[in-house]
């Protein structure tokens, strides 16, 4: 019998979230449609350097893309997870980690336990000392995670740190591979059905026409597709995100090429560090009702450790998403869909969730509102699980020596995330859903790292002897301390597993 029929699919716009679009779409749905990508050079891409979230390795594997090579060509580096500096109060520092704390094989969360001891006066170290995937960054370490869940280094992930602007051309040449037609061109009208509302072709400055049944908008914050021509409401959270702007720059690494990402805290909002194999990612992330543009511009050039390599850039944004990403035959993905800033990288992860639930909701036509409904509501899911999480880092902070860290600590927060602290404040519980990208581990370094220590802890807790639990705290932090002490440093892994490609 035969299967449904193939649909002319119009990406517009490349950059990361076109071309990894383009990519998936060929590789896995290669008979259900026939991919076309408009992009245009004269148009810039965001592409400031990228860290990601461990997510982005099974959609690496699904593109059939052997891991050391990706790395080579994006002058990629490893991340075991996000340092967070001076953000419950100046001078305090905590890694949130891609993994568990403890071992994962009690009866309840390991920080129960944790929890308990610390409240009847044992002398205890600090939680994330009990995370193997915190102490290996702190060592600057890495190697690859055990795959035998009884050993130790089962209990951590890892995602990449790479050159966002290797990313994207590295995709479009697996897609061009795979069949996807590019078109160089600037969109200069949008046609369509005046019956359904259906997009039915885009018009190019040079007066080509594209016609297509369906149509990906990857246009960036412009929102060209969904935004404009579809006028697709946009839900501001400005005033829980306040930070709306960013100043970028690279420089020399004179420090070290760490495992992990760093976000530390200033004045007006908080500066990334992303070490890669070539050079250092900055940038300071604020909010301009609180500094000036020079002033935020000035601060970032006080703090990067080396030599500027490149002019710095200035980005402006809005929090929020579009009260739906997929509209009639036009689903937005990345920018065009919402933006979260990237306090915890997940930008990429968002394009990749978005395109995950395309491809298995792909329509068999252009009339799709099952499908449509769905993948709102998976994408909505993604969105406020995610902004609720970055709320709870500016929120949960002790620091009032900044107008900016004033407002963020006192602000009225939406009630899904007051009922979530509330939980942890009380007993030590972290609210567990089937799907969202962070889970408790995430939550739990977080709510601890900026001082919401529990309580109370769970009952079940209590089930072990004092002793015996002491006992086997003791006996794990130092297996995991023997453990990190033999693993390799973090540049000589990457030395000898996927050393940056010359041609790259």
């Amino acid at each position: 019998m035969a299967g449904p029929p193939s649909l002319r699919v119009i990406i517009v716009g490349g950059g990361t979230s076109g071309w990894m679009t383009a990519a998936a779409l060929a590789r896995l749905l290669p008979k259900r449609c026939q991919l076309h990508v408009v992009e245009s050079e004269a148009i810039g891409v965001i592409g400031v350097g990228e860290a990601t979230l461990p997510h982005i390795r099974g959609f690496i594997e699904k593109l059939g893309i052997r891991e050391a090579d990706f790395m080579a060509w994006t002058r990629g580096t490893f991340k075991l997870g996000i340092e967070f500096r001076d953000w419950g109060k100046i001078g305090d520092s905590y890694v949130h980690p891609f993994g568990t704390f403890g071992r994962g094989k009690g009866e309840v969360d390991f920080h129960h336990y944790w929890t308990r001891l610390r409240s009847a006066g044992v002398d205890l170290p600090p939680l994330e000392q009990f995370s193997y995937g915190c102490m290996l960054a702190r060592a600057n370490r890495f190697d690859l995670p055990a795959s035998d869940p009884e050993q130790l280094a089962s209990t951590y992930g890892y995602a990449y740190q790479f050159d966002a602007l290797l990313f994207a051309p590295y995709l479009r040449s697996i897609a061009e591979g795979l069949g996807a037609r590019r078109t160089e061109g600037k969109v200069v009208e949008v046609l369509r059905d005046g019956l359904t509302g259906n997009i039915t072709a885009i018009r190019l400055e040079d007066g080509q026409i594209l016609e297509g049944d369906l149509f990906v908008d990857c246009s960036g914050f412009r929102s060209l597709l969904l935004g404009e021509s579809l006028e697709e409401p946009f839900e501001d959270w400005n005033h829980w995100l306040p930070a709306d702007r960013a100043v970028a720059m690279p420089c020399r690494t004179e420090t070290s090429v760490t495992p992990y990402t760093s976000a530390i805290a200033m004045p007006a909002g908080w500066r990334w560090r992303i070490p890669l194999q070539h050079r250092t990612g900055n940038g300071y992330v604020y909010a301009s009702a609180f500094t000036s543009d020079d002033d935020a511009a000035q601060a970032l050039t006080r703090a990067v450790e080396g030599a500027p390599l490149a002019d710095r850039r200035q980005l402006r944004f809005r929090a929020g998403r579009r009260r739906r990403s997929w509209v009639r035959n036009c689903v937005a993905i990345g920018l065009a869909s919402g933006f979260l800033e990237p306090l915890e990288s997940t930008s990429i992860y968002l394009v990749q969730q978005a395109i995950t639930a395309l491809v298995e909701l792909f329509p068999a036509s252009a009339d799709a509102t099952i499908e449509r409904d769905e993948f709102n509501r998976l994408i909505d899911l993604e969105y406020d699980r995610i902004r609720d999480f970055l709320i709870l880092h500016y929120h949960a902070t002790q620091r009032s020596d900044s107008d900016f860290w004033n407002y963020v600590r006192t602000m009225a927060v939406p009630d899904s995330l007051a009922e979530k602290i509330e939980l942890f404040r009380r007993a030590g519980r972290v609210v567990k859903y089937r799907e969202g990208v962070f889970l408790d581990a995430s939550w739990i370094a977080v709510y601890v790292g900026q001082g919401i220590v529990p309580e109370g802890h769970d009952p079940r807790a209590d089930a072990p002897d004092t002793a015996t639990l002491v006992q086997a705290m003791r006996a794990l932090h130092g297996e995991i301390a023997a453990t990190v002490a033999r693993v390799p440093e973090h540049l000589r892994y990457i030395d000898r597993y996927c050393p940056m490609a010359a041609a790259a």
